[in-house]
């Protein structure tokens, strides 16, 4: 099945970004296809293209501050705005690259999460918290959890665009369609201001003839697939485990942080031109 959402007009679109800064939810429906990793890296990278980002985390298992080798109770963030222990403003973290904040899940007992996603699926809720804050930032990224869920759904909910997190093997190809309907679904009936960015391939190990055929399907059945891709890297995992995105290794640029800057670079060329298509067709034509 091929999805295929309307664009907006470039007027409607200019009005958006005039009012607010342009909201990126990233999205997966399974698990464990490096959306964290794809979020934090990207934020990382659009922040050192010169755009004052914000780095939401709305996963109830506080992904981004674990990426950061933060504990449970260590960040101030949503949940404690949530229990009015906080004003938004005042569990916002300035990272070590001043162009880069991020608004933590906050201190959360893994007993309360239902509760936490009970309050978050809300837009009301969602806005609520971060419009006091996006207005100083001129990029704002949520990450959610994976799945199709209430959570997501909220997240779409107030976004203008849809980052589709898809990793390189069978099953996630299998399921993509799900995470595809949750953003037609959302841009149909609940925030027609939603958008697909795209659909971002990650762990691709282009060594690999499952990932390869996976690839291709994915090419062939899925609108909106976007040139940059995230591979499957040792040093994204070395990273990781360091609680450092992966442009804060020392010594020479990674070819992983350039995929990033990449993404970046992308992703900026698609939210900048009004209503430019990834899969526009071109007419056949000579060169001289």
């Amino acid at each position: 099945m091929e999805t295929r959402l309307g664009q907006r007009s470039p007027q409607a679109l200019r009005e958006t970004i005039d009012d607010k800064p342009p909201i990126i939810a990233v999205v997966s429906s399974k698990g464990g296809v490096g959306k964290s990793t794809v979020s934090l890296n990207l934020s990382l990278a659009l922040a050192e293209r010169g755009l004052r980002t914000l780095l939401i985390d709305l996963d109830p298992q506080g992904a981004i501050g674990h990426s950061l080798r933060k504990g449970d109770l260590e960040w101030r963030g949503i949940v404690d705005v949530l229990a009015k222990e906080a004003q938004p403003e005042e569990v916002l973290v300035q990272t070590r690259e001043p162009r880069l904040a991020i608004l933590p899940r906050g201190r959360l007992d893994p007993v309360d999460a239902v509760v936490f996603e009970e309050l978050v699926r809300q837009p009301e809720v969602l806005n609520s918290i971060i419009d006091p804050l996006i207005r100083d930032f001129e990029r704002v990224i949520i990450d959610t959890p994976s799945g199709v869920g209430s959570i997501p759904r909220g997240a779409l909910s107030i976004a203008d665009w849809a980052l589709v997190v898809f990793k390189a093997e069978p099953l996630a190809a299998r399921t993509i369609q799900q995470s595809l309907r949750l953003v037609e679904y959302v841009a149909s009936n609940i925030n027609p201001r939603l958008q697909l960015l795209g659909v971002l391939p990650s762990m691709v190990d282009v060594r690999n003839e499952v990932a390869q055929n996976a690839l291709l399907d994915l090419w062939s059945h899925v609108e909106g697939v976007l040139d940059a891709s995230i591979p499957r890297s040792e040093m994204i995992a070395k990273a990781s485990m360091l609680g450092i995105p992966v442009a804060y290794h020392g010594g020479r640029m990674l070819p992983e942080a350039r995929r990033f800057a990449q993404l970046a670079e992308e992703i900026e060329s698609i939210i900048t031109v009004p209503g430019r298509s990834r899969d526009e067709e071109r007419p056949l034509r000579s060169l001289v």
